[in-house]
């Protein structure tokens, strides 16, 4: 298979989801052999950040990248558009640290960057192959990923909250399936008893009602919800029988656990390439993600 690149440049603009800065992001096409690189453009010409998972610097609720002093946050769901959609080769260029929300999953990077196709490049595309299975655990918390050999790409993801309302949701996507349609259109989501505590660790700052999931487990009551209202600048927010917030329609009956392996497609793709593996994640999250990535590109270089 050849390395690809996009067809023409694509600009994003938005409110960070944890800064709440404004920033204009601008998808480009890039040469073969480039991977994926960000540029700060409010920084400097030299300000280039590489996808890989030696830069990454935080996983506090989002994926960043650092990379001489100078950093990207809230990477994953870009990565993972360009990972589903097939794209090798691509520079962002953003203006401010954070990458934009926009509706809280990938639907518009993959949405458009999908309706025009890739441009196919005169080099062969470089996959990461797994010779042996290598598995992450997280002991506090009881969660892992395991990657195994397998001819293609194959992620499965259990989500376990202890939540009634969530269950355990699971989720699956193979590079045989319509990312666009599956994956990509999957928002991001938080509990409702987080959403005060975020805003007091400088957190969710760009988070509004329109761009996550909302998830009611506890008692709220209608002052919680008027003050709720207030925040995000939202009327006659209300608890559904199936204990989310009104906000949003979900997509899917497991929209929440399909954006966790969002999130996991991304975040793996800090490893440098396209894999050819089968991952198994259970309670998958930003740290133990890219734990994996480090620990699939230090395998790959031996």
């Amino acid at each position: 298979m050849t390395q690809k690149t996009l067809k023409k440049c694509y600009s994003f603009e938005g409110k960070g989801l944890h800064t709440g800065k404004y920033a204009t992001m601008t998808v480009k096409p890039a040469p073969v052999d480039t991977g994926i690189i960000f540029k700060r453009t409010d920084v400097g010409r030299h300000a280039v950040i590489k996808a890989i998972a030696q830069n990454v610097s935080d996983t506090s609720r989002s994926t960043s990248l650092t990379q001489d002093g100078i950093t990207i946050r809230t990477v994953e769901h870009i990565l993972s558009a360009l990972t589903g959609l097939g794209v090798d080769n691509a520079i962002i260029e953003v203006d401010n640290i954070e990458c934009p929300i926009l509706d809280g999953s990938a639907r518009r990077y993959s949405v458009l960057i999908g309706k025009d196709g890739l441009e196919e490049q005169d080099a062969p595309r470089h996959t990461i192959t797994i010779r042996e299975p290598i598995e992450i655990k997280d002991e506090a918390n009881g969660s892992f990923i395991k990657i195994e050999p397998f001819e293609g790409s194959s992620y499965d993801t259990t989500v376990d909250f202890n939540s009634q309302v969530l269950g355990v949701q699971t989720a699956h996507w193979d590079s045989s399936m319509d990312y666009i349609k599956e994956i990509g259109s999957c928002r991001t989501f938080v509990f409702f008893h987080e959403i005060e505590y975020l805003f007091r660790n400088n957190l969710i700052k760009g988070g509004d009602v329109d761009n996550a999931i909302v998830i009611v487990e506890h008692p709220v009551s209608k002052k919680q919800l008027e003050d709720l209202s207030k925040l995000f600048g939202k009327e006659e927010l209300e608890i559904t029988s199936g204990g989310y917030l009104n906000n949003l329609d979900l997509h899917f009956p497991n929209e929440c656990g399909r954006h966790k392996l969002l999130d996991l497609i991304g975040d793996l793709r800090l490893a440098g390439g396209f894999l050819n593996a089968r991952i198994t994640a259970y309670k998958p999250g930003h740290t133990i993600n890219t734990t994996a990535a480090k620990a699939i590109l230090t395998a790959a270089s031996k």
